[in-house]
């Protein structure tokens, strides 16, 4: 008992090492979504830019907004569904909150990259779209999870037995008694 396959003594993995494999997967997850959230944003920029007049940044908060709304979908129903779901106001105010915030960010970058250094050509304007989302989900990473997704309270780990005390033969029910 206690021994893998191989013959070696298996422990159970250390609690460092349990929340790097679930930060691990948490981020994975937020790409995923993320990565979804980026194709939406930078297709609606360029299709706004193609289709429309709207300046630059005009065109590019509508396709953040969009992909806000994308990613709030992803990141509730696939990267946080296992999240508290108590108090879906809150978690929408905060998430719409931080998410105007990372919009500022992105677009900040963008309107410094046009307007501040003339750099206007279609390719600039997705490099510097692109840097700005960049630096936005950093923040809204970190935000989102500390935030609007709260982790619900671990579950408290069964006692371990030692060896000693754990019945060798197994139990068997007692015979019912006939009335």
């Amino acid at each position: 008992m206690g021994r893998a396959s191989s013959g070696l003594q298996t422990k159970p993995p250390s609690a460092l090492r349990m929340r790097v494999e679930r930060l691990t997967r948490e981020a994975a997850k937020f790409g995923a979504v993320g990565g979804a959230g980026l194709l939406v944003n930078l297709l609606v920029f360029n299709l706004v830019r193609t289709v429309t007049d709207l300046q630059v940044v005009r065109a590019s908060v509508i396709a953040t907004v969009v992909a806000i709304v994308s990613n709030y979908l992803g990141f509730r129903y696939f990267t946080y569904r296992d999240r508290d779901k108590n108090g879906r106001t809150r978690e929408m105010t905060l998430f719409l909150l931080f998410s105007g915030v990372g919009l500022v960010i992105e677009n900040g970058v963008l309107f410094a990259a046009t307007y501040g250094f003339g750099w206007d050509s279609p390719l600039q304007n997705n490099v510097f779209k692109f840097l700005g989302i960049g630096i936005a989900t950093l923040f809204r990473f970190w935000s989102y999870r500390t935030w609007v997704f709260r982790a619900l309270p671990e579950p408290t780990p069964a006692v371990a037995v030692p060896e000693q005390y754990v019945a060798t033969e197994p139990v068997r029910p007692r015979p019912r008694a006939r009335v």
